[in-house]
């Protein structure tokens, strides 16, 4: 893996309602992306907001003008993310290559719909 400068990769944002007290969920949102991706990103932002807002973006690094991709929406998909559905649907933006392991497996019963 190669380095890159502090910030140089991508962005992404976690959008919370501060009327709902949401922080907490978002800071713990952001603490695991950052413990899975780890110098794959370049940063990740708490954002707030009001309205029951609950969304998760990414800006892919350079250039800056680069399209704001919404990796999970509160309001569109009707609920709260699981980890391993967010983690890898972040993950076939920012690294495409990399195994999450556990984390994919749960990730494709979460999609489908199936439990355990």
């Amino acid at each position: 893996m190669t380095e890159e400068a502090p910030g140089a990769g991508p962005r992404v944002a976690v959008e919370y309602c501060t009327q709902c007290r949401w922080m907490l969920r978002a800071s713990w949102v952001a603490q695991e992306l950052l413990t899975t991706f780890g110098t794959r990103l370049g940063e990740v932002a708490l954002v707030p907001g009001t309205g029951g807002v609950f969304r998760v973006t990414v800006r892919p690094g350079a250039p800056d003008d680069a399209p704001e991709h919404v990796v999970w929406d509160r309001a569109v998909e009707g609920a709260f993310p699981e980890l391993p559905q967010l983690k890898a649907r972040l993950r076939d933006v920012v690294a495409p290559d990399l195994a999450l392991g556990h984390t994919d497996r749960a990730a494709r019963r979460a999609e489908a719909g199936t439990e355990g």
